[in-house]
């Protein structure tokens, strides 16, 4: 799974991908919200008015997820990387991951596996 140019990329663009899901979720939990508000003078419905929390919740959560995937994966992917056991790369590419979110990983992955030649990869 670490060779798979498919998991690479997609654990690399996820996390962006995943930027664009939460405005879609909530989106979706502002138009629920705005649409069911009242203009009269009549209480509206709080499980009506409030109907698309649970979209947001769960676009968080799946959102929580893809990220944390790709963290470990690219994690896993540099700690395996024969290329950055000679030096403080390693320790370097872990922090990167850890303080910068999904940006590390998309750096990462441009830096060490998309410009590094094919026998560079991961054994």
């Amino acid at each position: 799974m670490l060779k798979s140019k498919f998991w690479q990329a997609f654990f690399a663009l996820a996390p962006f991908i995943s930027l664009i899901l939460i405005f879609i979720g909530y989106g979706f939990f502002l138009f629920a919200l705005l649409s069911t508000m009242h203009q009269g003078g009549d209480k509206p419905d709080p499980i009506a008015l409030f109907g698309g929390v649970g979209v947001l919740a769960t676009t968080i959560f799946i959102v929580f997820l893809i990220s944390m995937g790709s963290l470990v994966f690219y994690i896993v992917h540099a700690a395996y990387n024969p290329n950055l056991r000679e030096n403080n790369l390693l320790i370097l590419w872990i922090l990167l991951f850890l303080f910068t979110s999904g940006l590390g990983q998309f750096i990462y992955w441009i830096v060490e596996i998309v410009t590094k030649p094919e026998q560079a990869a991961v054994n």
